[in-house]
């Protein structure tokens, strides 16, 4: 079997995700080639060495231009804050290298840009890009996708879309690099809004056109991070301010003509990752909600009246979207099997000669949208288009 030699380019929240996904995939599904965990690289050597060991990679390194010029390596998965993107990926695919990289693709809409017009050149070679917009491959939200494709809502009239967090409420929640601008590009609009576009736009396969929305930065000033784990930190001395979006509101008109609604919310208090869509047809409507993450709702309209009202679907039958790796029906999944989904379709991509999905275009059109609703913010929420072009790398 082919061998497919990974390095994972950072080694944080989203780095401990993806090596669960990158050690388990080859162990459920029958994959194509076997993934191997190379290398792992950060900047602290002593803590990217305590990842290697923790998650399981073979070694560890400080310097990922070395490693993407290494020929024993063949894909690059990255995992660092936004501002690092852009360079790491378009590096990567010039070297050959097949390319993973988490969402946002970028901090701005040029980056984005430049990395899918080299993704598309790449592709021409068999070279292969995604980004990870995982909780596409929750098998509910797959399944939701599907359901809408066969017509079960009809003509979609309407969407509702959220994606709400707590994290931030205490004003004593130190300065992590996700509120600084420089670093993550945007807040909650750009870190969990992209979700929340993203799902809308894949499981309607619909594209937004235009959008009106505010953006607001509720604690300005915050302690100065001393040290950091996952979305959570210890303050030091002194604070900085916040450069990025606490909450984001936006509504959006659909390529149809439907209309949407949009939250990104790092203040809901209570809510502690509530991504949530509705999707409301003439026929029906389906709601999909990742803290109950293995069941749809589904209203059928067409039923007799005295049986209409939403049903819960419970998504772990082997019928349903990656679920037959798994176990027998009713044991649920978790956050964690996304990512092996992930791999498995990023594999099955790579040795099939197709572009796994989402591809670094899907990437563009969600930073298109991100960017969209932050310069209708700066013009009174004024309805602002959001640009439909797309490089070669088309999906």
């Amino acid at each position: 079997m082919t061998t497919l030699r990974v390095a994972m380019i950072g080694y944080g929240f989203m780095g401990a995700a993806h090596s669960q996904g990158w050690r388990t995939a080859p162990r459920v599904f029958d994959l194509p080639a076997e993934p191997e965990m190379a290398v792992i690289v950060g900047r602290n050597a002593d803590a990217v060495a305590d990842a290697a060991q923790k998650w399981g990679w073979a070694e560890s390194a400080t310097d990922w231009r070395e490693v993407i010029a290494r020929d024993d390596i063949d894909v690059v998965d990255i995992v660092t804050p936004g501002d690092s993107h852009a360079e790491i990926a378009i590096a990567a695919l010039e070297a050959g290298k097949h390319v993973l990289c988490e969402k946002p693709l970028a901090n701005t809409v040029a980056e984005a840009e430049a990395m899918a017009e080299v993704a598309g050149r790449a592709a021409a070679r068999g070279v292969r890009a995604m980004v990870g917009f995982t909780y596409r491959r929750v098998p509910a939200a797959t399944f939701l996708r599907n359901l809408i494709a066969e017509g079960a809502v009809g003509t979609i009239n309407q969407v509702r879309a959220s994606y709400r967090q707590d994290w931030l409420v205490d004003p004593e929640m130190p300065l992590a690099w996700r509120l600084q601008k420089e670093h993550a590009g945007s807040g909650a609009l750009g870190d969990i809004g992209a979700h929340a576009i993203d799902l809308a736009q894949f499981v309607t396969g619909l594209n937004l056109e235009k959008v009106s929305g505010t953006i607001d930065t509720i604690v300005k000033e915050r302690p100065l991070l001393d040290s950091g784990s996952g979305l959570s930190g210890t303050a030091g001395a002194g604070k900085g301010p916040v450069t990025v979006d606490d909450i984001a509101i936006f509504t959006g008109r659909f390529e149809s003509g439907a209309l949407a609604s949009f939250e990104a919310s790092r203040f809901a208090t209570g809510r502690k990752n509530a991504l949530q869509i509705e999707v409301s047809g003439d026929k029906g409507a389906l709601a999909f909600d990742l803290e109950d993450l293995n069941s749809v709702q589904f209203y059928d309209r067409t039923a007799p009246a005295d049986r209409q009202g939403f049903r819960k679907i419970l998504v772990t039958e082997a019928e349903h979207p990656y679920v037959s790796a798994w176990w027998p029906a009713g044991h649920m999944l978790g956050y964690e099997h996304g990512f092996s989904h992930q791999v498995k379709d990023l594999v099955e991509g790579i040795v099939g000669g197709t572009d796994p999905h989402p591809t670094f275009a899907d990437g563009l059109r969600v930073q298109r949208v991100l960017d969209a609703v932050e310069r209708s913010s700066e013009n009174e929420s004024a309805w602002t288009r959001v640009a439909a072009s797309v490089p070669a790398q088309v999906s």
